[in-house]
């Protein structure tokens, strides 16, 4: 018998989720560089506090149909897609081709990981 639909998708939004917030725990702070740096951990550590309480349950859910490098592959895949969307709106620095051709050859080896 096979999972259903949601059992794969719901890990995934759940990492989705997660990653807005890690990303934005690690990053928006580069913004306010006359923030004094115990504020930003502070405040870093209360956003990553919000993505260890959606990335815990998604590894968790999705364990049960995934295997742990492929949660880990799918978790870096969309790490590196939710940087760009913010370093790209939030930041305002667009990825560069060198950029591209990186995160493709991550996706290669995401595509054997998940090849069999």
């Amino acid at each position: 018998m096979t999972a259903p639909l949601s059992a794969y998708l719901l890990p995934i939004a759940l990492l989705i989720a997660s990653n807005v917030f890690m990303t934005a725990a690690w990053y928006w702070h580069l913004k306010f560089t006359s923030t004094p740096i115990l504020t930003v951990v502070l405040l870093s550590w209360s956003l990553a506090f919000f993505e260890y309480c959606l990335a815990v349950p998604a590894n968790r859910i999705g364990y049960e149909v995934f295997s742990a490098a492929q949660l880990k592959t799918i978790q870096e895949v969309i790490t590196l897609t939710v940087f760009v969307a913010f370093s790209t709106i939030y930041l305002g620095q667009s990825p560069t081709w060198n950029t591209a051709i990186g995160f493709a050859f991550i996706a290669l080896g995401a595509w054997f990981v998940f090849r069999g």
